[in-house]
């Protein structure tokens, strides 16, 4: 049997909870992250079943030393660094009170990191759709060649695509600015 596994998982950058969730549990059952890869790979290790809990940051490249130290301090582990997300880890056994198992000392810091999503992954993604692939969609279904059909064909694929994504990840980002502007 191997000491290794791959999963492939896709998680929106709105999943997160989602993504802590389900690696708490693939902890629980005996495997331990060790790497995630751009966009759904997951490489875990086996290890004993122990509840630990995940927690990620999205940073984007802006975290330095005393900002991971920060966190060594209070215990978490951070192991994994993936298109700006951070990922930490400490086993429940370490947490004596709920925050103590949270990695944000308050609902502000929650608010700051779900905006900080949407100025550095939201709008930079509207502004191709709508520089990009809008234009070469309207381009692309105008046109009546086998090679523009197979363009045509392509583009509202990611015509739709982008749609999904803007109304999933902007609805939930927006349902957790939400959920934690009331508990501040």
């Amino acid at each position: 049997m191997s000491d290794q596994k791959l999963n492939i998982r896709f998680f929106t950058i709105a999943d997160y909870e989602e993504e802590e969730i389900w690696l708490r549990q693939e902890h629980k059952n005996g495997w331990k992250l060790l790497k995630t890869f751009p966009p759904c790979f997951y490489i875990f290790e086996r290890c004993t079943p122990e509840d630990v809990v995940y927690r990620l940051d999205y940073k984007n490249h802006t975290e330095n030393s005393d900002y991971l130290q920060l966190f060594r301090d209070f215990g978490w582990e951070y192991f994994n660094r993936c298109m700006g997300w951070l990922y930490f880890r400490k086993p429940v056994l370490e947490t004596d009170t709920e925050q103590d198992a949270e990695i944000f000392s308050d609902d502000v810091s929650r608010v700051a990191m779900v905006n900080h999503i949407v100025q550095t992954r939201i709008f930079p993604l509207v502004i191709i759709f709508f520089c990009c692939v809008v234009p070469n969609f309207i381009m692309s279904i105008n046109k009546s060649t086998s090679f523009a059909d197979f363009f045509a064909i392509l583009f509202t694929l990611l015509f739709c695509l982008y749609l999904y994504l803007f109304f999933h990840c902007g609805l939930k980002l927006r349902r957790l600015r939400k959920k934690y502007s009331q508990g501040s």
